[in-house]
């Protein structure tokens, strides 16, 4: 039986969702529903912290396919920080990291949204 839940939290104008347990078909919908809800309230500036999430399928990296282009077409983005190794190489084996900001902690993740607003390019790792 799959584990899953989603946090929320604000840090300043950044949508903080931390995620917990595993992330499968069975609980795609959950973090769906919670990037839904952060749009219904016009926040666009999503982190997703990974640090507690221990899984992760094909279902739920569709997740952020699904919405990555609805956010940014209302001038936001998502950002992913904190993931565990084996769940980060699932997200860099089928090229997120050319698609989405993947950083280390939750922090930089709301530096680069500061980076963004600012007009100042992000910087390469």
């Amino acid at each position: 039986m799959s584990n899953f839940s989603v946090g929320f939290r604000s840090v300043g104008p950044v949508q903080v969702l931390d995620l917990r347990g595993e992330l499968d078909a069975h609980t795609a919908s959950e973090l769906e529903a919670a990037i839904q809800k952060a749009l219904e309230e016009q926040n666009t500036r999503i982190v997703v912290c990974g640090e507690n999430l221990q899984y992760i399928s094909s279902a739920g990296l569709g997740v952020f396919m699904a919405y990555i282009e609805e956010v940014r077409e209302r001038g936001g983005d998502i950002k992913i920080a904190g993931l565990q190794s084996k769940v980060y190489n699932v997200f860099d084996l089928l090229g997120f990291p050319m698609l989405f900001d993947i950083v280390e902690t939750e922090e930089q993740a709301i530096e680069k949204f500061r980076e963004d607003a600012n007009g100042v390019p992000p910087t390469t790792a």
